[in-house]
């Protein structure tokens, strides 16, 4: 039998808790190892965010700092924003038309999406895979070419200089991303999660409901995003379908006011309005990035 003074040293260092010289050299070479490894990602990542983030940064504090021909000539203030708020109608005007805007359109986004997601994705019917490649195409066709032909069709229906005719013409063109996306969310969920719910006595509707729409959160999540970044910052739908300054989004608002006295740009006023544009993105981004990221991998590692 072995007594304790014959056990082997590595082992009497790991009983008593010191690590001997060898393991511990080896382990450094492993942690400046994974460093090394690791030091171009975050090198690559870092300029990536430097790159991003300097425009919003730059624009955030030019819009507080003093600058000739701005309402803030004088050392550092509020005076751009001041100027913003009390444009035409009032900043408050374009930002609930806005809001309205991006609110319908998140709506519409996600009810007919959802809808045309789960009948893609667990129903068979004839001309499903021709129908679904048919509302893909839609992105194939230029933004802007739509935009004339909407508008008179928006005015044979008398929705014309509305907001509600904008919102419907935004929710056009995200429908095919946002059917994409949910079609693969659903088909992420096994379909024995549909049964086991009518088993159990739920209608389609209901296990739709109950049970499906929670697991696909992070797509509706990621698809409701998308819709009010498209919306919130849409320039050209506005610009074709609006024609009252009452009813005008805030970037148009913005870029009216860019050029409101003898064309003359007030740079301050302008960048104050993007900030005031860029905020409400970047907090909703903030808060929902890790759904975000969820829902675009739904479906990736489908087994």
């Amino acid at each position: 039998m072995t007594s304790l003074d014959e056990r082997p040293a590595a082992a009497t260092a790991v009983s008593t808790g010191v690590t001997p010289p060898d393991r511990r050299r080896r382990e450094r070479r492993m942690t400046l190892g994974g460093v090394a490894l690791k030091t171009p990602y975050w090198v690559f990542t870092t300029g990536l965010a430097v790159l991003f983030l300097y425009p919003l940064v730059w624009t955030a504090i030019s819009s507080v700092s003093p600058l000739p021909g701005t309402n803030q000539v004088d050392g550092w203030g509020f005076g751009n924003y001041i100027t913003l708020a009390n444009y035409q109608a009032g900043i408050g005007v374009y930002l609930l038309n806005s809001l309205f805007v991006s609110t319908l359109t998140v709506v519409l986004t996600l009810t007919i999406s959802l809808l045309g997601g789960y009948a893609f994705a667990r129903f068979d019917f004839p001309g499903k895979n021709l129908l679904f490649l048919s509302t893909l195409a839609i992105l194939m066709v230029p933004y802007a070419t739509l935009l004339i032909p909407l508008y008179v069709l928006l005015n044979m229906v008398g929705l014309s200089n509305s907001l509600v005719g904008v919102a419907l013409v935004l929710t056009m063109f995200q429908l095919p991303f946002s059917t994409f996306m949910m079609r693969i969310s659903f088909e992420s969920i096994p379909k024995e999660m549909d049964e086991a719910a009518m088993v159990d006595g739920c209608s389609t509707f209901s296990a739709l409901w109950r049970v499906l729409v929670p697991a696909v959160r992070p797509g509706l999540l990621t698809v409701g995003l998308f819709a009010f970044l498209a919306s919130w910052n849409d320039f050209m739908a506005p610009l074709i379908l609006i024609n009252d300054s009452n009813r005008m989004t805030l970037p148009l608002a913005v870029s009216n006011l860019r050029g409101q006295v003898q064309g003359v740009v007030d740079y301050g006023a302008t960048e104050a309005g993007v900030v005031v544009l860029a905020l409400p993105c970047v907090l909703l981004f903030l808060l929902l990035q890790r759904q975000y990221v969820s829902g675009f991998m739904s479906g990736a590692f489908k087994g």
